[in-house]
């Protein structure tokens, strides 16, 4: 602290957004406020990322604040680099979320292989933290009766649809499938659903 420099305080509450299954996010668990999980503001799940730093440094948990941390570094890094800064929203933070988290599986199996096998159990317990933030993924099924009920209600507005139509389709099928199913099994369904 600088003599003569008013210190300056600040209240850190901790953002208790959580996304649901249908891809709502309820902020404060009041109900009041309501927003898609893809960002319709700044990243919500980026905030959360913010704010779980502060309460795992509280409860003294080394390993999730120091993934959180590196999991924000590695954000920052991929929002400032190249010639026009951009902001994140959730859909690209859960895409980098889950190749972080695939990153620390494949270098896990490599320690395995190696027989070094704490480091393993460390680049696992890594990827649990950051797999905590992932949304829930689908299986075939629930993929499957997404992009049928998609396809059914473009179709319920503007006719049957052909091939040529499959990025029309597509568009609104990513948005709600996106990070949660694999996204070229999707478009097959969509590909099959539209011949």
């Amino acid at each position: 602290m600088t003599p003569g420099v008013p210190a300056i305080a600040t209240a850190v509450t901790p953002c208790t957004a959580r996304p649901d299954p249908d891809g709502i996010i309820d902020i404060g668990g009041r109900g009041s406020a309501a927003i898609n999980n893809l960002g319709e503001l700044m990243s919500t799940l980026k905030q959360q990322l913010k704010s779980d730093v502060v309460a795992h440094m509280k409860a003294g948990n080394k390993i999730a604040l120091t993934t959180v941390r590196n999991v924000l570094g590695e954000i920052e890094t991929r929002e400032k680099g190249g010639k026009n800064p951009v902001e994140f929203d959730d859909a690209q933070v859960i895409t980098l979320l889950q190749k972080e988290a695939a990153k620390r599986h494949d270098t896990a199996g490599i320690y395995s292989e190696a027989g070094e096998s704490d480091r393993a159990a460390a680049e696992l317990a890594e990827a649990e933290v950051i797999e905590a933030y992932l949304p829930k993924a689908l299986n075939a099924e629930e993929a499957a009766a997404i992009v049928d009920r998609i396809i059914s209600g473009l179709e319920a507005e503007q006719g049957e649809l052909s091939m040529r139509q499959m990025g029309l389709a597509m568009k609104p099928i990513t948005a709600e499938i996106a990070g949660r199913f694999d996204g070229k099994a999707v478009s097959e369904m969509v590909r099959k659903r539209l011949q």
